[in-house]
């Protein structure tokens, strides 16, 4: 009988590097080159087989369209495999993941690589519509006259740039910041400074407890004209404390805010790469897997709540393969805020939560601490947004191996008010 089961072959990542820093010269293209570049050097496999290349990227270059499509060529992948770049914000790289599952339903593929691809150090700045116009009459301008008179047009308040990335961390339907939201969660649920300062100090230990551990998941990045190369992830800090911590102010509400640069997660440079494939492929191809994925389901909530996206997306994956979370050995849950962490945390828990918005009589249950994002999350190694989703992937399915643990459950976030929810087992 034939499978339709998706099975993760391999994976690996570029380091993940704070904005601005190492990684900042290399655009999303060029770090997704590099990751499939290498996922292609581990597996051995043959470019040719490949189905179609699916990557997502939130902050597509403007200078390579259908960032998919320039990484898969530049990586070496014959002309003839397709590629296409997919967006679901935060969650890019678990959509690249669902959509192969379902193309190998649909019998349109069978072999695939996905992943995302996030370069937020090249997210640009822009300039008001006002000041384009400005722009625009100028290069009609057609001698020395109308040049000057467009010129004149001109103000100083047209060169003050509009910040791609936060208007990219902005929702324009509930009005707010990403920030915003975690602050509004935090108010709500009760969340104490302290206690967000506490798990992002946990996070970043756990992060630093495990560093060959992520090493297992990184390949270099070259830089081919300065002869050297990024090896490691730099977002996690050697020197944290929880006074280091505390001395930080608030950054979405500067009088009573809890949310900090500490307490939140990291902007960041970044690429994954997943090799995926029918069971039936990999069979056939002498490839034993990671893992395979069991289910998943997305969902959809309040967009000035979205930080408890997870929640509705856990519950929805429940109704559609029956697995709860006493089924989960591991639970990586990404670390957009502390604040937004620890209330799906503790919406989870809720009976009266699960009454008034899940329609079910029951709580999902606990996410005990000594099974969540046991080799740290994102307030510690970052967030690139487009790629994040296929990080945890890659991260659970590696600790699951280790442990000889059966099942994980990765679940993320989405910006807009969404959750994703992605089962995965051990084979």
């Amino acid at each position: 009988m034939k499978s339709n089961r998706l099975v993760f072959v391999d994976g690996v990542r570029t380091p993940f590097c704070k904005a601005g820093t190492e990684l900042a010269p290399l655009g999303a293209d060029e770090l997704g080159r590099i990751a499939v570049n290498a996922l292609l050097t581990r597996t051995g496999l043959d470019p040719a087989l490949v189905d179609e290349v699916i990557f997502g990227c939130v902050a597509q270059p403007v200078d390579a369209a259908n960032v998919a499509r320039v990484i898969a060529l530049r990586a070496g992948l014959p002309e003839s495999v397709p590629a296409s770049t997919v967006q679901r914000n935060c969650a890019s790289g678990c959509e690249a993941v669902t959509i192969a599952q379902e193309k190998l339903l649909a019998g349109r593929g069978s072999i695939f690589i996905v992943g995302g691809a996030e370069s937020m150090s090249n997210i640009p700045l822009l300039f008001k519509p006002s000041t384009a116009a400005k722009f625009g009459r100028l290069s009609r301008a057609r001698n020395l006259g109308r040049r000057l008179q467009a010129l004149c047009r001109f103000r100083p308040s047209d060169f003050q740039p509009r910040v791609g990335l936060l208007l990219g961390l902005s929702d324009p339907v509930c009005g707010m910041n990403m920030g915003e939201t975690a602050e509004l969660l935090a108010r709500e649920f009760g969340i104490t400074r302290e206690a967000q300062d506490a798990f992002a100090l946990r996070s970043n230990e756990r992060a630093l407890a495990a560093r060959e551990k992520h090493a297992e998941e990184i390949c270099p990045a070259y830089f081919p004209r300065q002869a050297s190369a990024v090896t490691k992830d730099n977002g996690p800090r050697d020197n944290q404390s929880p006074e280091a911590l505390a001395k930080l102010k608030p950054v979405f509400d500067r009088r009573t805010g809890t949310v900090t640069a500490g307490n939140a997660s990291q902007v960041t440079d970044g690429a994954v790469a997943l090799l995926v494939m029918s069971e039936e492929r990999a069979n056939e191809l002498g490839f034993t897997p990671l893992g395979t994925l069991a289910g998943y389901a997305y969902a959809g909530c309040d967009p000035s709540r979205m930080g408890l996206g997870p929640v509705f997306a856990i519950a929805r994956a429940e109704e559609q393969t029956g697995l709860t979370l006493d089924d989960a050995d591991l639970v990586e849950l990404n670390e957009a805020f502390a604040a937004q962490t620890i209330a799906v945390m503790k919406s989870a828990e809720s009976d009266a939560f699960a009454r008034k918005f899940l329609r079910r009589e029951r709580a999902l249950g606990e996410i005990p601490a000594e099974k969540l994002n046991v080799n740290g999350g994102a307030i510690a190694l970052g967030h690139p947004v487009g790629a994040t989703g296929a990080r945890v992937i890659l991260t659970s399915l590696r600790e699951l191996q280790r442990r000889k643990a059966r099942r994980a459950l990765v679940t993320l976030c989405v910006g807009g008010g969404q959750g994703a929810a992605l089962w995965l087992e051990r084979n």
